[in-house]
């Protein structure tokens, strides 16, 4: 982007951030209580209308604020995008999310002076002493860093990524702030323990402001997929890269939008590629990452699928894993006593004994119906919609069971991996058995299809 186009900064005063968030949460505070009160004169049906208005201007102005901010504030709204609020209303609830998703792509334009002193800084050299060729045109922008392409000396193409000017100083102010929107999102979600969640947040989103973490998790998902007949992940050059810089082989291919465009039997291959290769990483590499959106896929010339960011990643504890995958396999077995089991233990029902086995195997049924029923499925984004309204629409049979059952912070990027994906497949209108292929990966069953037996073979030769 030239200099001379407009530019912003990420703003970074302490005081200033702080006051954004004490403004929000100051405001909509004095607002429920004012509807609050009022509720005492009013009838069920118009207090619950009352309180629908009231959560869907606090979601208004949670947008409108953390896209105004960036950083840690707009990743933190992208993350709370997967995350449903019941008290808005649910004709609404979807455009929410998306309004809260967009954030991701409501990204700081900021003038390449600024972010060559940022990347000079970090790498103690200039840009045309690292590398023999620099595009000073940004080819990708996120919410703390953007991306440009360049040539090393050795003749690599690569994709350098260099974070914004000032965002880890507004990153740590938005984080020691987070706290601040406990309550309101407490009113928004009365059922989830919202203080375990945002902890979880606060840990994710300082580890990706690190690039040198991201880049050991880049490292790791490149070596396991290393040599895979469908997969591919681009390189890390470690000693180009640093703490706000971070350098990758540059990949050609094919965007989402264009991929849409696909025929049918190109689309459902790569559907399904996408499925083994974010369910494998979770299985054996005990890897949930966070952010399977469009913009993370390319479809290489010679068929692979190239996967993109790993700095929202979580290694998932080992029991834990096994507890989610005994949990997913038991609702398919549809053993009532062990999901509620799994539940219990995995931390899901804060309260056991609240819960009827029978009921929450049926809640779970219903609200993974794709991954948990074998044959096959085409999906599309109608039924996503309507998959995800069942697991948490106000009008759902099992709506009082979702207000008081909770998020296990090990189970936030699982969950937001497994919903981004769900849309990514209902948006091409991939068809498969996903619940023949969910099985491979919970319960260790054999592969099912041409694609998992050239997998299969890659693993036993590369064991």
């Amino acid at each position: 982007m030239p200099d001379d186009e407009k530019t912003t900064r990420v703003p970074t005063g302490r005081l200033a951030r702080t006051a954004r968030f004490g403004s929000l949460v100051g405001g909509q505070g004095v607002k429920w209580t004012a509807t609050t009160a009022a509720n005492r004169l009013r009838s069920d049906e118009k207090a619950l209308a009352a309180n629908e208005a009231r959560a869907l201007d606090l979601a208004d102005q949670l947008v409108k604020q953390l896209g105004q901010m960036k950083g840690a504030a707009m990743k933190i709204g992208q993350v709370l995008s997967t995350v449903d609020f019941e008290l808005i209303p649910e004709s609404r609830r979807e455009e929410f999310k998306e309004r809260m998703a967009e954030l991701r792509d409501n990204a700081p334009k900021v003038a390449f002076k600024d972010m060559r002193r940022v990347a000079e800084q970090d790498l103690g050299e200039s840009l045309g002493t690292v590398f023999a060729e620099f595009d000073e045109r940004p080819i990708a922008a996120a919410s703390i860093g953007q991306v440009y392409r360049a040539r090393t000396h050795d003749g690599d193409d690569v994709a350098v990524k260099i974070q914004y000017p000032g965002v880890a100083e507004a990153v740590e102010t938005d984080l020691r702030n987070v706290q601040m929107l406990t309550p309101l999102l407490k009113r928004m979600a009365p059922g989830m323990d919202i203080k375990a969640l945002l902890a979880e947040l606060r840990e994710r989103i300082a580890e990706e402001l690190d690039y040198e973490i991201e880049a050991q998790s880049h490292r790791s998902v490149a070596r396991a997929f290393r040599g895979h007949p469908f997969v591919r992940v681009p390189a890390v050059y470690t000693a180009l890269s640093s703490r706000r810089v971070l350098v990758t082989e540059f990949v050609e291919g094919m965007a989402f939008e264009e991929i849409k465009r696909l025929p049918e039997a190109e689309r459902d291959r790569f559907g399904e590629i996408a499925f083994r290769f974010f369910y494998g990483l979770l299985d054996r590499e005990r890897i949930a990452a966070g952010d399977p959106h469009p913009g993370n896929y390319l479809l290489c010339g010679d068929g692979r699928v190239c996967f993109l960011d790993f700095g929202l990643v979580r290694h998932v504890e080992p029991d834990y894993l096994a507890g989610e995958q005994r949990l997913a396999h038991a609702v398919i077995r549809g053993d009532a006593e062990q999901v509620h089991r799994g539940l219990a233990e995995l931390g899901y029902l804060p309260d056991p004994d609240d819960f009827d086995p029978a009921r929450v195997l049926a809640q779970l049924q219903t609200a993974g119906e794709w991954y948990f029923t074998t044959g096959f499925r085409r999906l599309d984004p109608d039924y996503v919609r309507v998959a995800m309204e069942s697991g948490s629409s106000p009008r759902s049979e099992y709506f009082d069971y979702m207000r008081k059952q909770t998020l296990p912070p090990q189970a936030l990027l699982i969950r937001r991996m497994e919903g981004l994906l769900f849309g990514v497949l209902g948006e091409l209108r991939c068809g498969g058995d996903w619940g023949r292929l969910a099985l491979e990966y919970i319960a260790g069953e054999p592969t099912s299809t041409p694609i998992g037996e050239a997998e299969a073979a890659f693993l036993a030769a590369s064991a």
